[in-house]
């Protein structure tokens, strides 16, 4: 049922609580490469967005990688929580054991231009896409058992490549992301982890109007939009042997997305 490229590894993925979103469609490409994988969702976050929460899809999201193969299991819990980090790796190793690979995937997102940028709209991004992100790390790292394979990996949204005017809370929490990616390296590169960071680009996930998606497409030399499956492939690489020499790197794979 899969490759075997990851067979017998460990991943977390954060973030997978939609069935055309990009955690889920990581946790797809991890299954079907051989990795058992634990996710967290958090339907609550996803109850406030205009796609509304998928209620039993966590379920079938664990059924259908188990189809694959591999074991799945999950965690429902908000990862603006102070100790969300420890209870999310605890429920891992409860599950199935040490893991080798983070997916830094789940991230706060709404609106907010100046004119509405406060200081509840900045803590609410900063305890995801930030404190979850750098606690989650840490806490894989400081119980990583050494030797080669450890990946740590995080998605960011290319906030450095060109203007996002509407966005300044997302783009200041996840420019923190790339900061952070640069300066944890070298200091768990001694235990046989990576860390690295993925910006996909602009991605139809189900968020965009009709008419932001005409707006972007034309910038797109491929002629068509990122997918799901772009960024996942990008990741189950990341977590692969064969990216064991590649560490501090922001990647951007936008398929030539110009702004």
């Amino acid at each position: 049922m899969n490759d075997g490229r990851l067979r017998g590894r460990i991943a977390v993925v954060t973030g997978a609580s939609r069935s055309i979103g990009i955690g889920a469609a990581i946790c797809r490409r991890l299954a079907a490469e051989g990795a058992d994988v634990f996710f967290t969702y958090w339907r609550p976050y996803d109850a406030t967005m205009p796609w509304g929460a998928e209620q039993d899809f966590a379920d079938r999201l664990a059924m259908e990688l188990g189809s694959m193969g591999v074991r799945a299991a999950n965690v429902e819990i908000d990862l603006a929580l102070p100790n969300a980090a420890a209870n999310v790796l605890d429920a891992v190793e409860s599950a199935m054991g040490m893991p080798s690979v983070l997916v830094n995937n789940a991230a706060h997102s709404t609106n907010t231009p100046y004119t509405e940028l406060d200081a509840a709209a900045l803590d609410a991004h900063y305890a995801v896409n930030v404190r979850a992100t750098c606690l989650l790390s840490v806490e894989f790292a400081r119980r990583f058992q050494g030797g080669a394979g450890g990946r740590i990996i995080s998605m960011t949204s290319g906030q450095a490549r060109g203007p996002m005017p509407d966005e300044l809370a997302y783009i200041a929490t996840k420019g923190a992301i790339e900061a952070f990616t640069l300066s944890l390296s070298p200091a768990v590169a001694p235990l046989g982890i990576t860390v690295n960071a993925v910006n996909p680009g602009p991605v139809d996930t189900g968020y965009m109007s009709e008419a932001l998606r005409q707006q972007l497409l034309p910038k797109f030399p491929f002629g068509r939009m990122g997918r799901p499956e772009d960024a996942a492939g990008l990741v189950a690489f990341l977590a692969s042997d064969d990216a064991r020499w590649i560490t501090g790197q922001v990647i951007h794979a936008e398929g030539g997305f110009r702004d």
